[in-house]
């Protein structure tokens, strides 16, 4: 969320920074009602002081008396009312209005306008071209149905379309990755988290994936509220307020950065070095915008475990763990020596929170394309107002909001898929990267039974 003294003071930045972004709320809207409500604070001081003050008076109180106190209170009330109206539509206008754009990230209208930060391979790390294997590639479904490794036919059957089964190595090789991420995040002085994988909608207005992504989220229904309405309860009902804790609505989240972003709210937390933490958790996606997309395989579905980093930082400090967290990225990429490109993403082609972001795709030989592996953002201090996380400025005693960081280290669907295209070979079989070996109960290539 933006600070509306920011807002109020910088107007016309807002606007075009609305423009860049794609969204459609007026400015002016938004500081009309700021000028409505802080008239109607005024107001409502000048009475209560009225109030008080008749109040205070000692002996008989006239008739007359009574009457205008009675008045007053009368008028405290409405305007309290019509207070709670506007500054309920003022949330509903601030909560749309996307993050400030950093200056290094190109104006573009979506994908397409997205430029190439750098590429890396194994084969020529300068350049990052990527050699073809020698021997026409598979795809990963293909791989996978013949070696018995997934089962896309029953899981469509048991849980519907976009789940499947993973069999076999695949099993042992997504628990293998898990343990080599978490060794290599130990080594960063990262603290592990299991978190709850189901949040209250406060959670998902303060990450900032409502209301931009709500028809994304799975919402928890209560069987018995089924019933009452006689039909499925709608899964989007978000009101466009951001709710306090007690709202009891859930969701299922779409990544570990919801409770890892919510896990100091309203804190004051000390960040005189930054907090690293990284989360492993399923993640649920209703994919409503995929339709007819990728429709064979594991590279989108509803379900998918993912180890994500966040950092909690100063101010002065936050655009360079952005960086870092960009670089211990890659370093796992290129330690299991799989081919990628970086896209710095442009300001049509980045989430509300983000003020900056940067894609990392990994190369599919059985496509012949990148595919994205994961998302590296700065967020500023967008978050942490929307969830109250302070620090305190060391040089001036100000508690001040703090700047959240976050990326993917590994979605594991996607890292298998890369793993099994890059490491196949011609006679069908999937050879296994040398850092996982260790992992791997000393399975080292898997091929048919």
């Amino acid at each position: 969320m933006l600070d509306i003294t920011f807002i109020r003071q910088h107007p016309d930045l807002i606007a075009k920074n609305n423009q860049i972004r794609h969204c459609q709320v007026p400015v002016g809207d938004v500081i009309k009602l700021d000028d409505k409500r802080r008239q109607l604070i005024q107001d409502l001081d000048e009475r209560r002081a009225l109030r008080n003050r008749e109040s205070q008076h000692g002996g008989k109180v006239s008739a007359e008396k009574v009457t205008e106190l009675q008045a007053v209170k009368a008028e405290i009330k409405s305007i309290e009312g019509v207070l709670k109206e506007v500054e309920q539509k003022l949330d509903g206008l601030l909560v749309q209005l996307p993050n400030l754009t950093h200056e290094s990230v190109p104006i573009g209208a979506g994908e397409r306008d997205n430029v190439i930060h750098k590429k890396w391979s194994p084969d020529d790390p300068q350049s990052g071209e990527v050699k073809n294997l020698p021997f026409k590639a598979k795809l990963h479904a293909e791989l996978g149905k013949e070696l018995d490794l997934i089962d896309e036919a029953r899981g469509a059957k048991i849980a519907g379309a976009r789940f499947w089964y993973l069999k076999r190595e695949l099993v042992y090789l997504e628990f293998a990755i898990i343990h080599y991420a978490l060794d290599c995040l130990r080594k960063e002085g990262f603290v592990p988290m299991l978190p709850p994988m189901v949040v209250r909608e406060r959670a998902m207005y303060g990450t900032g994936f409502f209301p931009a992504d709500e028809n994304e989220i799975y919402r928890l229904s209560n069987p018995a509220e089924i019933s009452a309405k006689g039909s499925e309860a709608p899964e989007v009902r978000s009101s466009g307020v951001i709710p306090s804790w007690d709202q009891g609505d859930q969701y299922l989240i779409g990544t570990a950065e919801v409770p890892l972003a919510a896990y100091h709210s309203d804190e004051v937390i000390d960040v005189k070095t930054p907090l690293k933490y990284c989360g492993f958790s399923s993640c649920f996606r209703r994919e409503a915008g995929a339709y007819g997309k990728d429709l064979k395989g594991i590279l989108r579905g509803h379900q998918f475990d993912k180890i994500e980093m966040f950092i909690y930082a100063r101010e002065g400090e936050a655009w360079q763990m952005h960086e870092y967290l960009q670089a211990v990225a890659e370093r796992f990429w290129q330690s299991l020596e799989i081919p990628y490109q970086v896209l710095l993403m442009c300001s049509g082609d980045i989430g509300a929170p983000n003020a900056k972001k940067y894609d990392t795709e990994g190369w599919l030989p059985g496509e012949r394309q990148y595919r994205e592996l994961g998302s590296c953002s700065n967020d500023t201090d967008f978050q942490a107002r929307r969830l109250n996380i302070k620090y305190v400025d060391e040089e001036t005693g100000e508690k001040r909001y703090v700047h959240t960081l976050n990326n993917t280290y590994c979605a594991l669907g996607r890292t298998i898929i890369a793993i099994m295209e890059n490491y196949q070979t011609k006679e069908g079989t999937i050879k296994i990267p040398k850092v996982l070996k260790p992992y791997l109960f000393g399975i080292e290539e898997i091929g048919p039974r």
